[in-house]
């Protein structure tokens, strides 16, 4: 066929169609942390939704008790990376988040004992500086521009990795410092015995930090594949095998969170261990719980097949289960006999309700395109807002910031990032386009809805600490980022005199562009050319006319109450519209008080 180049082309077929012969880097996990770490070093525990759940236990049997000095930077710490900080492994945490995040954000005691005692440095930052960080460190740039921080308490914390320069246009920008971890511990889907290393979307942080980390990146995954498989899917291959010091197979290696198959269905998914992630939540309020609890699931677990053995097959199987994308029927089909279904409500309910209805108002009348939420009441009111809008033949979109877009949130359970809610997505991207450019950028319109710990009569928030008492909170999480992005922000909050102080101590996310901020007692607006919160409606129930509900509100408010002059009272839930709400929170995490 091809003539006296006939031996030449069959030559360079079989050298392009054979497997890479390239240095073997599949090692056993305890063998891979033995040899590449040591103490002292910058670890990166990366997100790119999956997150190593299995190095960090191996990690923590290796360096229990040790005083290794780690500075361990990662998106968030939660879950099981409490253990981290419980084994006194970790020295500084880099982070935009640390407490519990299922299904819903809290304070974590062992985070705020070590803060408190001063056994651990928290550096706080939001997720989108924190990605564009080690964007640059990937790109090898020293410093990169920012929407986010300016106005903040971390723009002031972190001055020798942020300042706010000004532009040849005469416009204030904040500029981040690279971030170069010294290793990446990260979890991939599959990777071939070079190292190159396959990983499905949605991405979250990505794999920068890999790029940006001085020595690599030790990755689990799930299986190990011929390259010609990795071929057949290169564009979900998202790191090269020159970066890679070891892979470790280590199936189910982000238990208990879930890993999802979206685009290569013949990978087996499993959805979050919900029940192992409240039992440790609930083991870390208590010294003796918790350390019962990792007597049993780290101490006395030799490695990842132990680990697994003890979970059983059963649970594996029911967790794979709950990855199928109709699985949420099954799950409300049991829960939904415990479903309240009287007319009376909670002032959360009542709240939520509320939230949905404004955000409906400011949607349409501002144009708004796009929803970004925050987890908690906040997105159960956004969810709510979404399918009225929905019912109007109004067309807005939900996203979240792991890289969830055009998502139609499923009921049975109210956790932002459920499983059931990402083949219902219309693209899965990542958090730099999904907070950098849909939410910050100027073409685009969306308006935020967030909870907080704390906000003031400016709309400032804090979700991050209490300076004067050394107490921690859980961090900004995107806050700072939405706030400082998001055409409008709207904030839920309960309310009391601690939760609405006259200004917060610590500024995660400055309030300029807050405009309505709904509590659990009624409904707080910036009126047109008014920095401050004016109260312009409030709720059923608070006393017998509005004088009487106006001093109730007055009463749980820690500033100076401003009353509109047209104040209304808020109409009580429909039982339509409660239902609407319960069956995305049937158990209640959300909606009880």
């Amino acid at each position: 066929m091809f003539g006296v180049f006939e031996d030449s082309v069959a030559d360079k077929v079989n050298l392009a169609e054979a497997e890479i012969t390239a240095e073997n880097k599949i090692v056993d996990l305890p063998k891979a942390i033995s040899s590449l770490i040591r103490p002292g070093m910058h670890l990166h525990i990366g997100q790119a939704y999956m997150r190593p759940n299995a190095a960090i236990y191996e990690l923590c049997r290796q360096f229990w008790k040790k005083n290794p000095h780690f500075t361990v930077s990662s998106l968030g710490f939660i879950a099981n990376m409490v253990l981290l900080v419980y084994g006194r492994l970790v020295e500084k945490a880099i982070s935009t988040f640390c407490g519990d995040s299922y299904p819903f954000p809290g304070p974590n005691r062992i985070y705020q004992d070590a803060f408190k005692e001063g056994l651990l440095k928290i550096e706080n930052w939001s997720i989108l500086p924190f990605c564009q960080r080690l964007l640059a460190g990937a790109l090898g740039v020293d410093w990169m521009p920012t929407h986010s921080l300016i106005g903040s308490s971390m723009a002031e914390e972190n001055k020798r990795d942020f300042y706010i320069t000004e532009t040849p246009d005469g416009e204030q920008v904040g500029m981040v410092r690279a971030m170069r971890p010294d290793l990446t511990l990260i979890h991939g889907w599959a990777a071939d015995r070079a190292g190159n290393v396959l990983l499905l979307p949605p991405y979250a942080e990505n794999v920068h930090a890999v790029f940006a980390s001085k020595e690599g990146a030790l990755v689990t995954v799930e299986r190990i594949v011929p390259t010609s498989f990795l071929r057949s899917y290169s564009h979900f291959v998202k790191i090269p095998g020159y970066m890679v010091k070891a892979v470790c197979p280590v199936p189910m290696g982000v238990h208990p969170s879930g890993a999802s198959n979206q685009g290569i269905k013949e990978f087996d998914a499993y959805a979050e261990d919900e029940d192992f992630m409240l039992e440790l939540r609930a083991a870390c309020k208590d010294p003796r719980t918790i350390e019962a609890w990792t007597r049993e699931w780290l101490h006395d677990i030799k490695d990842h097949d132990q680990y697994l053995e003890k979970l059983g097959f059963e649970k594996m199987w029911f967790l794979k289960g709950g990855s199928a994308s109709d699985s949420w029927r099954s799950e409300l089909c049991t829960r939904a006999q415990s479903i309240n279904e009287e007319s009376d409500y909670t002032p959360t309910e009542m709240m939520v309700i509320e939230a949905a209805r404004q955000l409906q108002t400011r949607i349409r009348s501002q144009g708004y395109h796009t929803i970004l939420a925050g987890i908690g009441a906040s997105n159960l009111a956004a969810w709510k807002a979404w399918y009225d809008l929905r019912r109007q033949d109004y067309s807005v979109e939900l996203m979240a910031e792991a890289g969830f877009y055009g998502y139609t949130p499923r009921p049975s359970d109210p956790f932002i990032f459920n499983f059931r809610n990402i083949p219902t997505c219309i693209m899965l991207t990542d958090i730099l386009t999904i907070l950098g450019s849909m939410v910050a950028a100027k073409s685009s319109r969306a308006i935020g809805i967030l909870g907080a710990g704390q906000v003031d009569r400016f709309g400032n928030i804090n979700s991050t600490k209490i300076p004067e008492h050394k107490l921690f909170l859980v961090g900004s999480g995107g806050a700072c980022d939405v706030a400082l992005g998001a055409g409008e922000v709207m904030i839920t909050i309960s309310q009391d005199t601690l939760r609405t102080p006259e200004s917060v101590p610590y500024v995660t996310a400055p309030g300029e562009r807050v405009r309505t901020v709904v509590t659990t007692m009624g409904v707080f607006e910036k009126l047109p050319g008014d920095e401050e919160l004016t109260l312009t409606a409030y709720f059923p129930g608070l006393g017998k006319d509005a004088r009487e509900s106006v001093e109730t509100i007055r009463s749980s408010c820690g500033w100076e109450l401003k009353v509109g002059s047209s104040i209304r009272e808020a109409e009580a839930p429909e039982k339509d519209e409660l239902y609407d709400v319960r069956i995305f929170d049937p158990r209640r995490f959300f909606l009880s008080d």
